[in-house]
Order: C-alpha cells, then structure tokens, then sequence
C-alpha cells in the first residue's frame, strides 16, 4: 500500500516536473514568410513566387554542387601530385579551369534569375 502511494506520488511529481519544463513547446509557431516576390493578388501568382523561389534554389544547389566537384577533383590532383604521377602544372591548370567553370556557372544562374 506504502509502496503503491510512493510510485503514485513520484508519477505525479514527474509528470507535474516535464509538464512544467516543456511549457515553452507550447509556444506559437511563427508565421511563414511571403515568397521573396511578394504573396500576389491571388494563390495563382502566390505558387508562381514560391516557384520562383524554388528555382532560385535549384540554381544555389547547382552552384554548390559545381563547386564541391571542382574541390574533389583539385583535392583528387593534389593527391596524385604529391605522389609523383602529376606535375604542379597540372593542378595549377585544373585550377584554373575550375575557377572558370564556377565563374561561368555562377554567371549562367545570375542571368537565368533574371528571365524567371
């Protein structure tokens, strides 16, 4: 009986204990933002601004995809520099042609933000 009364009480002490420290979960959610074009007259031009948005980006993902490609294959040739296969010219033109193809990536998603 004395035992039963203990685990009831330590039950509802817990229970007040969690019920209290997780008060702040019960909080508001924040509003979402409108999309970066405005919210529009209507859901139509709304779903064309999150549209927009989204391909905005896909653009920055494809941007850090080009670049974490770049950096596995200049890592990639270092490596093989440093063991004597590839020469210090190679990877300085790899690099180069890397630092190209991010410019012109980076360039090609600028002006395609523009026509959206």
């Amino acid at each position: 009986m004395i035992s039963n009364l203990k685990n009831t009480i330590k039950t509802a002490v817990s229970a007040t204990i969690i019920f209290v420290l997780s008060a702040p979960a019960f909080a508001d959610l924040p509003k979402m933002q409108a999309p970066s074009r405005g919210e529009g007259s209507g859901i139509m031009d709304t779903i064309k601004n999150h549209a927009y948005d989204a391909l905005i980006l896909g653009g920055l993902l494809l941007g850090a995809f080009a670049f974490m490609k770049v950096a596995g294959s200049l890592i990639s040739e270092f490596g093989e520099v440093q063991a004597g296969r590839k020469k210090w010219g190679d990877l300085g033109m790899l690099a180069l042609v890397g630092a190209i193809l991010l410019v012109v990536i980076i360039w090609l998603v600028t002006e395609a933000s523009k026509i959206l």
